[in-house]
């Protein structure tokens, strides 16, 4: 039997149960691909099924705007992967007759969408013979072919695609690239694969020769800068100060209390009450402190204190900046932590 009718025949025994892959509709094996990139699947599975009940089909997401989109997507992060869905579906509604190509190449010139991700719209939804090179299969070749190389650098990457091309059936592409990611999901795992669980233990020259444990080869990643944050909690007549960010940079869009980064060494209080003053054009007493949360992204880390003020007198506002009622906090998209503070003063 072959490396793929050995890796297909486990997969159709055990292939994870995933409400995505209840059909291969091209719009849903999108969605799903775009909400998975850097994303466990236990934690998409919920975000996908509500964003499906309220964006069922390509032409509905199409005509939503990009705060109710990032709203849906809150708390799944990297929110950039939500702009550019959106307008991948719209320039597909609009140029391509609400159907995606089935072309590799041409799906690749959607924004937001890689080599992988097209490689797997392609095979899954298409039947068509693309490879699809993600984190898992990055590992699963390491270890079958013994690539002893850094699996960040291009000539391994190169190397896993010949590979790939060669074992690759032709009649089911995109159940052979899904039976790689249930196989990197579930027993070739990053630490201490299950090789006594693995269909390719007999393929794979890693275990033959007792190294599974050593590869793949990564460079070590560098530790995300730590980034010590303040931000003020304003209410003035029952409503809350909020701040729109950029629509371009890290959480483009969202929403956010005023918030600064601290000057070490100087009173945090202080430099609130300067930014709110220079800023906001608000004069306010900081308070008590009411919440501390950390947030990762991949190159920093927020750890960002939250202070309830008292507002004395203000200015008028700019047009990224607005009071907001309870109710009106509830339904716009946050910038990381700041939802969490936002959900505890309205549940509280």
């Amino acid at each position: 039997m072959t490396l793929a009718a050995q890796l297909l025949d486990w997969y159709y025994r055990n292939a994870r149960d995933l409400p995505w892959r209840k059909d291969k509709d091209v719009y849903k094996v999108w969605v799903s691909e775009i909400m998975l990139q850097q994303t466990r699947v236990e934690v998409v599975k919920d975000y996908y099924e509500r964003w499906m009940e309220r964006f069922p089909t390509m032409e509905v997401l199409a005509q939503a705007s990009e705060q109710e989109v990032l709203q849906y997507w809150q708390g799944l992060g990297y929110y950039s992967r939500a702009r550019h869905l959106l307008s991948g579906v719209r320039e597909v509604c609009a140029a391509y007759g609400g159907k995606v190509p089935e072309d590799e190449h041409m799906i690749r010139k959607l924004p937001g969408v890689g080599e992988y991700t097209a490689g797997a719209i392609s095979s899954i939804a298409y039947n068509r013979r693309t490879p699809a090179i993600d984190g898992n299969v990055l590992r699963i070749f390491s270890r079958l072919f013994c690539l002893d190389g850094d699996i960040a650098k291009q000539s391994i990457k190169r190397e896993v695609y010949r590979l790939l091309q060669k074992h690759m059936p032709g009649d089911c592409p995109g159940d052979f690239n899904q039976a790689l990611m249930d196989l990197g999901a579930m027993v070739c795992i990053p630490r201490r694969p299950r090789c006594l669980q693995c269909p390719l233990t007999r393929f794979c020259e890693a275990y033959a020769r007792e190294i599974q444990d050593t590869l793949p080869v990564r460079a070590p990643k560098k530790e995300p800068v730590m980034v010590i944050l303040a931000a003020g909690v304003i209410v003035r007549d029952g409503r809350y100060l909020v701040r729109q960010r950029p629509a371009s940079g890290l959480l483009a869009g969202m929403w956010e209390f005023p918030t600064v980064e601290i000057i070490e060494g100087q009173v945090v209080t202080e430099q609130l009450q300067i930014l709110l003053r220079s800023e906001f054009h608000q004069e306010v007493i900081v308070g008590e402190q009411i919440a501390n949360y950390k947030y990762k992204f991949s190159h920093r880390t927020w750890d960002i204190t939250f202070y309830m003020c008292g507002w004395i007198a203000g200015n008028d506002l700019s047009v990224e900046e607005c009071w907001m009622s309870p109710a009106e906090i509830n339904n716009i998209p946050w910038a990381g932590p700041h939802r969490k503070a936002a959900l505890a003063l309205t549940s509280s």
